[in-house]
């Protein structure tokens, strides 16, 4: 039976966050054990944030203009090796978002929504999102060149930076700046080292159905009908990486590539993309791929640029709500581009910033972040996203990005 009831002492939680922040500590494993035979690290993070939202002036799409409250996660990470061949790790997080907020977790790094069981989640509010999850649980063993992980783990599968068309397993966004921990899916990888710059991976993600009763919103018992089987091949030859994929991925057959490096010893270059087949009769077949161009100065000063086509989107607006119903894609239209850029403005503070184009409709999405290292142990970070493009009216989108909120985040993360 679901356990749910209301959140209480969100006073007692705040002040309980702002002393553990507030404590003086070094930056290591809170717990650590190790034996001749068996090595357990224990670390730990609590983010508080205070976010404020606000939304387009329609009440048809958005019933309330405005939002804002204060959020927080706490997330235990533990790592251990089982003599020379086994490896385990474990991460889980509780959450408290305020249900004003739960739309707008986005541009945050908060936990986003993956396709995995509900056997290892748990609500504890029928309104607000209080999560109590396990994000990762894996065993590994290594022998040689055999690599085998199964369990719940990240599968990151990008090649490019913003727009990630071959990342088939809970991607980050392209405005997402905090992607540490990336969700976990429950598979099987297995990784094959085939010289010293090539290897083949054999990947297999469970898939599930959607149930709107699960704490996840998926099922708790896989759907063999969802489930993902991949054949990876990568080989590097001088200063280029090539990468092959294909299989299975949900409800679609897929072929793609991918490929990174360096030309001129300057620009740095990114490609990926893929061919997809969906199974179902009434889905035509797409290609979408993302090409991404790079430079670092010496400076620390750091520029990204890259162009996404989007195969399963639209160049008419009029289509986004169809595209938004039937298409896998997070982004609705047929072309984009992001411009982005990464500076040390001190040795404590870091700042970035990314300009997101909808080319079709002529709607941008501008987010800047900055983090401040406040010790060895915890840093402060502020973040703002402005949406640029026409307003929604009635319901109806006249624009992607227009339709989005702009919002203010303010954050602080403590490492123990």
């Amino acid at each position: 039976m679901r356990m749910k009831y209301a959140v209480r002492n969100r006073p007692l939680f705040v002040i309980v966050l702002l002393v553990a922040i507030m404590q003086p500590s070094q930056l290591f494993a809170f717990y650590e054990q190790q034996s001749d035979v068996f090595y357990l690290d224990a670390r730990g993070l609590v983010r508080g944030l205070i976010i404020a939202t606000q939304y387009p002036d329609d009440t048809t799409l958005y019933p309330e203009q405005h939002s804002s409250g204060a959020a927080a996660i706490a997330r235990l990470m533990i790592n251990g090796d089982i003599g020379e061949q086994w490896r385990f790790e474990i991460n889980a997080y509780q959450t408290y978002i305020p249900s004003a907020l739960a739309t707008s977790q986005g541009n945050s790094g908060l936990p986003t929504s993956a396709e995995r069981s509900g056997q290892f989640e748990t609500s504890f509010s029928d309104q607000d999102y209080a999560h109590l999850a396990i994000d990762r649980l894996a065993l590994s063993w290594s022998k040689q060149n055999i690599d085998l992980t199964l369990g719940r783990q990240a599968i990151n599968l990008a090649t490019t930076f913003y727009f990630t068309p071959n990342d088939f397993f809970a991607p980050f966004s392209a405005q997402t700046f905090y992607r540490v921990y990336k969700p976990g899916v429950d598979a099987l990888r297995a990784e094959v080292g085939l010289g010293e710059f090539s290897q083949l991976s054999l990947i297999s993600v469970l898939g599930y159905h959607a149930d709107v009763a699960s704490d996840t919103g998926w099922s708790n018992k896989p759907d063999q009908d969802r489930s993902s089987h991949l054949i990876r091949w990568s080989n590097a030859i001088g200063n280029i990486e090539s990468t092959w994929i294909a299989g299975r991925v949900v409800d679609k057959d897929i072929a793609g590539a991918a490929l990174q490096g360096e030309l001129f010893e300057w620009l740095g270059i990114r490609f990926e993309g893929h061919y997809a087949k969906p199974q179902a009769d009434h889905l035509t077949d797409y290609r979408t791929f993302s090409l991404g161009f790079e430079h670092r100065w010496e400076s620390s000063f750091e520029v990204r640029w890259e162009l996404f086509y989007n195969g399963q989107g639209s160049e008419n607006v009029t289509d986004y709500a169809t595209v938004a119903q039937t298409a896998s894609s997070q982004y609705l239209a047929r072309r984009y581009s992001a411009l982005g850029a990464s500076y040390e403005i001190t040795p404590l503070l870091n700042g970035q910033a990314v300009v997101i184009s909808n080319i079709d409709d002529d709607s941008h999405l501008l987010s800047f972040n900055t983090t401040y290292s406040l010790s060895d142990e915890s840093e402060w970070v502020v973040n703002f996203v402005t949406p640029l493009g026409e307003k929604p009216v009635g319901g109806v989108l006249n624009s992607e990005f227009g339709s989005y909120p702009s919002s203010a985040n303010a954050e602080v993360r403590y490492f123990f």
